[in-house]
């Protein structure tokens, strides 16, 4: 899929307000999986299985998506290898650690984006074994039109851009996204999530984060972390997402800068074109990107702000599930049959 779902898109939201979401916590010891809502929202997302079986999972899914996926292609008229290494990883939790709220480890990646353990971990699995994609040869034997019908006919056509939210997402319709659309849903059956049955439910949810970032206790917090941050020299920031965005928008600048908005093409062959991972730009980002989190991450520390911004959110959950109790067990129900 070429999106987030909606459960990974709500979850995302609630890291948005919580910041290290399942990681670590530190001396605290409180993280998102102390949520009251988590109960509900793992439901859907096999939250209660191990990492081994989470990947195990994983695995089957996706050759009996792929296997799918190549039936449906060939009805369509084109030839489809199923993809069961798709260039993706999966790591369990020894894998790779998460942890921003330990100064050794933001010491070493700041907030995980130009320093990325994940992408350490992909370097390591790339010497070892290159990706080969199995359809490269067959979609380059196509003509232009040809290969444009083939990824349309196999992903769904790209969404125009004013069907896009303001962040770049777009809401997921499996019978929009071609045959790979299609050979998910034939194999997981209707996602609960996006059922008419659960809309008022998700809508309800949606809002229970909007409320916490903007209920009045949060708005103090954020206040005693930016007055910290501007006694720290690190002025300018009202929230420790936006220092954390502030990162990743020098980052995506630079990409941009590099590859432009899609409408042109690149040759990235061309021996005037810098990789901008490997740019001193990006260089100079990772080390600022390590200062302003060690700063933030210091101010954080001080003022307990995982624990006591966890406390609010939790707190409008409890008051959300006790509103909501039938239609978050009727959900549960009916994500744990879907499974």
């Amino acid at each position: 899929m070429r999106t987030t779902g909606p459960l990974a898109a709500l979850a995302a939201t609630a890291l948005v307000f919580t910041l290290a979401g399942c990681s670590g916590a530190g001396d605290d010891e409180v993280t998102y999986e102390d949520s009251p809502l988590n109960e509900y929202l793992s439901a859907a997302y096999g939250g209660d299985l191990s990492p081994e079986e989470q990947q195990k999972q994983f695995e089957e899914r996706q050759l009996k998506t792929e296997e799918l996926m190549a039936e449906c292609m060939a009805e369509e008229g084109f030839e489809y290898t199923p993809n069961t290494q798709n260039g993706g990883l999966v790591f369990s939790d020894d894998d790779v650690e998460w942890e921003p709220e330990k100064k050794d480890w933001v010491e070493k990646y700041g907030y995980g984006i130009v320093n990325n353990p994940y992408n350490e971990m992909g370097q390591e699995e790339q010497s070892g074994e290159e990706y080969v994609d199995p359809n490269a040869e067959y979609v380059e034997s196509l003509s232009e039109s040809e290969q444009t019908a083939y990824y349309e006919v196999a992903y769904g056509v790209p969404p125009e851009e004013d069907e896009l939210a303001e962040d770049g997402s777009y809401e997921y319709n499996w019978e929009d996204a071609g045959c790979q659309g299609w050979a998910q849903h034939e194999l997981e059956g209707e996602d609960p999530w996006q059922s008419d049955e659960f809309a008022d439910l998700r809508e309800k949810m949606t809002e229970v984060f909007t409320d916490a970032q903007e209920s009045p206790e949060l708005t103090d917090l954020n206040a005693e972390w930016a007055a910290c941050m501007d006694d720290a020299g690190e002025p300018g920031f009202a929230s420790p997402m936006e220092a954390q965005q502030s990162i990743s928008d020098e980052q995506n600048a630079l990409f941009d800068a590099a590859y432009g908005d899609g409408t042109t093409e690149v040759d990235v062959e061309s021996p005037d074109f810098v990789d901008p991972s490997e740019s001193p730009e990006m260089a100079e980002i990772g080390e600022r990107e390590i200062e302003l989190a060690l700063a933030d991450l210091e101010c954080r520390t001080s003022l307990s702000y995982m624990k006591k911004s966890l406390e609010i959110q939790f707190a409008i959950e409890e008051k959300f599930i006790a509103e909501n109790k039938a239609d978050l067990e009727a959900f549960k129900a009916a994500a744990e049959q879907n499974s």
